[in-house]
């Protein structure tokens, strides 16, 4: 029975946050349970007493909460734009441009470097005619 007694609490709890943070004034109803959940635990109630839960004061509280429309917060006013297919198909031709001139500078950086690379290699060549012996 403690399970539920704090399980009770917790909703209880959950309902006055969220009527804090919503705006709302809080129910009388969930003031009255709100004592019940500070004060100290009191003595087992007898059998019959445990037939009425406190969950009967705040499930009311939900039902109303669920019943209430939810209301979305407004939307900014949309400036007036070009046609979106138009605006995408200009974005996706300037990134494949953008694509296409890094590529071409990665191709002359590369035969850039490939070109100086074997211009030093043929000048070591032209310096030492005679090549290294390779042998044992």
């Amino acid at each position: 029975m403690k399970w539920m007694k704090e399980r009770d609490l917790l909703i209880a709890q959950t309902m006055a946050f969220v009527q804090s943070v919503t705006g709302k004034k809080p129910d009388a109803d969930l003031f009255a349970a709100r004592p019940a959940a500070s004060a100290p635990p009191a003595a087992p109630a007898p059998a019959d007493a445990s037939k009425s839960t406190p969950a009967a004061v705040t499930i009311p509280d939900i039902e109303a909460m669920l019943a209430e429309p939810i209301v979305a917060p407004p939307k900014p006013a949309q400036s007036s734009r070009p046609e979106p297919r138009v605006d995408f198909q200009s974005e996706i031709r300037a990134r494949v441009a953008n694509f296409r001139a890094h590529q071409e500078r990665f191709n002359r950086e590369r035969e850039a470097y490939g070109s100086a690379t074997m211009a030093k290699v043929h000048a070591a060549l032209r310096e030492d005619p005679v090549p290294p012996r390779l042998g044992k």
